[in-house]
């Protein structure tokens, strides 16, 4: 029985600290340098260490018996003590290192993933490109979330890349390498870390061969691509998206999304807002007559909704992505023939094969943005008139293929 508040001089022994009980309160069993076990009527044993910093006397907190035993607790009691002889105090050397093992857990990098993301949506990105990075970084989550972000290393995010590579995804494989750095980056600024692991693996991922998407940028075969799409037996909504990628040239995904408010058909305009586009910034289709004969049609169909190309599921959500290259594969062009985006190459190679029009009008039409940052700060005009006179060509040229005739004179 151990006699309440009073210390023992004797040096404490492993038998002694497993059959220690008291009657009391709180009972004290010392041990020497200040060490002290506290027991408690329900048996609870607490490891103490009471010294004396700055002309006070204090009481450091070691941990209960038997998870410390007694060897545990006087390596704990000479580590208090070296550090008191440094000049610390080792309660509040403990707190802090409890505070820093706190702040390592939160700032994980699954953590900085969701904040970045977060981020992201305040600042309005699209849904699609939210939902891409958020695709592309649960490839690293298993591997990568747990761990503080300030510890991984360059080899840890190279055996996540590995792994993607192994299933032959070359190409997800190096952006996943991309948006792994973004965190970091991101973590960086937020002074969560201190360098970005995937600077030291350029190089180090296989490159992938890269193939353009299939596109028919010749004249005649395009002609009997459009005759095609003419007499094509899908509904009338499909039919309208293949016009219109003709026409307008557009990012499928930008002309799935579309939005009856964003047409001023009296104008001839349609304004893509910036939220919807790869480049974050607004742009404007100049819309032919052609165009626009095609956008009244549809316009009696789903006109009543808020999309152009609503769902057939629900009138507030497109229609799927993978629809009009089906309609081109029904109508027998094969992956490797056409695609959706391959409306986009054939105007390009054909309006810069014609000589009528400024490089840089396609361009900007196409919605490029220059990679020169000098040469982009000077091109600040959108060539908005002769984009209006070359969509009207366009649109003719496009008849005159379909009819497999030269192509006709444009309109004043």
């Amino acid at each position: 029985m151990l006699p309440s508040n009073k210390a023992d001089t004797n040096m404490l022994t492993d038998t002694v600290v497993k059959s220690a009980k008291t009657e009391s309160a709180v009972s004290k069993l010392s041990d020497s340098g200040g060490l002290q076990l506290w027991v408690t009527l329900a048996g609870g044993k607490y490891w103490r260490m009471a010294y004396r910093f700055d002309g006070k006397q204090r009481l450091l907190s070691i941990g209960t018996y038997p998870a410390i035993g007694l060897k545990q607790a006087r390596a704990a009691r000479e580590r208090a003590k070296e550090l008191l002889a440094d000049g610390q105090d080792p309660s509040q050397k403990k707190k802090l290192d409890r505070l820093a093992a706190e702040a390592v857990s939160v700032n994980t990098f699954a953590a900085l993933t969701s904040e970045l993301l977060a981020k992201k949506a305040r600042e309005g990105k699209a849904g699609s490109t939210l939902g891409k990075l958020d695709w592309l970084l649960g490839l690293a989550l298993p591997d990568l979330g747990p761990r503080p972000i300030s510890s991984i290393t360059p080899p840890e995010v190279l055996a996540v890349l590995r792994k993607v590579e192994a299933r032959g995804r070359l190409e997800t494989a190096g952006r996943l390498r991309g948006v792994i750095g973004e965190v970091f980056r991101y973590a960086i600024a937020t002074g969560k870390a201190e360098n970005d692991p995937t600077g030291a693996l350029r190089g180090a991922l296989t490159t992938p061969v890269t193939k353009p998407r299939a596109a028919i940028v010749e004249p005649v075969p395009f002609g009997g691509l459009l005759r095609a799409i003419e007499s094509y037996e899908g509904t009338p909504e499909v039919v309208a998206a293949l016009e219109l990628l003709a026409l307008t040239f557009v990012r499928p995904g930008e002309l799935r999304n579309a939005a009856w408010a964003e047409f001023d058909l009296d104008a001839g305009v349609w304004i893509i807002p910036a939220g919807r586009m790869k480049m974050r910034r607004p742009h404007r289709v100049p819309l032919a007559p052609q165009t626009i004969a095609v956008l009244k049609c549809l316009h009696a169909i789903t006109g009543h909704g808020p999309l152009l190309f609503p769902s057939v599921r629900s009138p507030d959500r497109c229609m799927s992505k993978n629809t009009v290259n089906a309609a081109l594969r029904r109508l027998g062009y094969g992956k490797d023939d056409m695609t959706g985006h391959g409306f986009r190459a054939a105007a390009s190679s054909m309006l810069n094969e014609s000589g009528k029009w400024n490089p840089d009008a396609i361009e900007a039409q196409l919605a490029h943005v220059e990679n020169n940052s000098i040469r982009r700060a000077y091109a600040r005009a959108d060539f908005w008139e002769e984009r209006i006179r070359m969509m009207d060509y366009w649109a003719y040229r496009l008849d005159a293929m379909r009819r497999g005739a030269e192509v006709m004179r444009l309109r004043a």
